[in-house]
């Protein structure tokens, strides 16, 4: 009966791992995009909420019936690398355009459970008239209509519209197109994942969206907080970008930090942490790093097969190891690509206009930026200790273990 019960728990703690990795690559989970994931969550979600309250101090909201779950991922420093993207095409990251729509579109849905596609765009020409620094939204625009259906299409991924008649891409082609929505306000209102409401900001003070009062201002040395709040918010503040960055660099840190992850209580408790998610911790003189074996919890991979810019990420990755610890000219990696163009010409066929060097390395750079490997300041490029990972040494020439000799 004993082993059949460690079987269990066990069984139960590998589900809950998988939830945990599932909700950290998709902070809004639901039925249909992730339905097996949903399942778990929806099973084990008063262990997932303790959890997660636990160690990153975020919560967790689950709705079976409405076929969702939200984890609402607060943070002091947002990411600003990791945008909203297009889904038609090659999912080019959002512009202020696109973002401006996104939220014209959002605080419209809220008037009632079904719309179409030429209410909506009625009134975001209305809205936009009247509010200062935005310009007028014109559906007679092509720019204005693609930027409104990227914005519309994000929502449907989300699922908080679902198009029950006609086809969101048909407006790009007449802005005459039918088509009737229907919108989730509940899922709608669950997007934001700031403590408080904007229109409650004292004096349009955005900062205050990403304020935690339960910490009562930790994160100043100077504060005068009791003990129990400045040690929840150290755990909380690494895990958090333990879990959700690539790496975490301890010169990236405070002091305080750095003491409470140094400390056998705080090391306890990220390894714990990362134990419990199904990770694993590597631990180094440089920082920290949490892996996910079966890549599960990360929204990007790298490196990432099929990808050019993947691709050319390690040729630059390759450069800049070679020339450590001296940082490396951007222009010198451009060169390197361009010298790559020639002798390939079969590669990266859609880089091949004018500038295209330059676009590839700047996208390549970006995506090892995205996973802490380099550092680009000044028009240099250095590498970080991250990126030792991926450096290539010589082959290792391992010798048959000699056969015992005879007595």
């Amino acid at each position: 009966m004993s082993d059949l019960r460690s079987e269990l728990d066990r069984e139960r703690a590998a589900e809950r791992a998988q939830a945990i990795r599932a909700l950290l690559a998709r902070p809004l989970l639901t039925r249909d995009t992730g339905a097996a994931d949903f399942t778990l969550v929806v099973r084990h979600r008063a262990d997932l909420a303790a959890w997660f309250d636990t160690h990153t101090g975020w919560r967790l909201i689950v709705e079976p019936r409405a076929g969702y779950a939200r984890l609402m991922k607060t943070s002091p420093r947002p990411p600003v690398d990791r945008p909203a993207r297009r889904p038609r095409g090659a999912r080019s990251p959002f512009d202020r355009r696109r973002y401006t729509l996104l939220c014209l579109v959002a605080a419209e849905l809220l008037a009632g459970p079904v719309t179409t596609i030429g209410i909506m765009a009625e009134r975001l020409a209305q809205a936009s008239a009247v509010e200062p620094g935005i310009a007028g939204f014109d559906s007679s625009r092509h720019d204005d209509r693609r930027a409104y259906v990227d914005a519309l299409l994000v929502l449907e991924e989300l699922g908080v519209l679902t198009a029950v008649d006609g086809s969101t891409d048909a407006y790009l082609q007449h802005a005459d197109a039918k088509v009737l929505y229907r919108v989730d306000s509940g899922r709608l209102v669950r997007l934001l994942a700031a403590r408080q409401a904007p229109s409650r900001l004292p004096d349009g003070d955005v900062a205050a969206l990403v304020h935690e009062p339960r910490y009562g201002g930790a994160d100043d040395p100077a504060a005068d907080v009791s003990d129990e709040q400045r040690n929840r918010w150290l755990r909380h503040s690494i895990a958090r970008r333990l879990l959700d960055d690539p790496v975490v660099y301890f010169s990236d840190l405070s002091e305080a930090q750095r003491a409470y992850a140094a400390s056998i209580t705080g090391r306890r408790m990220l390894r714990t942490a990362v134990a419990e998610a199904g990770m694993l911790l590597e631990e180094r003189a440089e920082g920290l790093l949490a892996v996910d074996p079966d890549a599960l919890a990360t929204d990007e991979k790298f490196p990432a097969g099929g990808s050019v810019a993947g691709q050319a990420a390690l040729l630059l990755l390759d450069a800049v190891l070679a020339a450590r610890p001296d940082p490396v000219p951007e222009e010198h990696l451009v060169r390197q690509l361009a010298d790559r163009f020639a002798a390939v010409p079969q590669w990266a066929r859609t880089y091949r206009s004018d500038g295209g060097p330059q676009r590839l390395a700047g996208e390549a750079l970006a995506l090892l930026g995205r996973f802490g490997l380099v550092d680009r300041a000044a028009g240099a490029v250095r590498v970080l200790p991250a990126a030792a990972r991926y450096a290539v040494g010589a082959p290792t020439v391992v010798s048959p273990t000699p056969a015992r000799s005879r007595r």
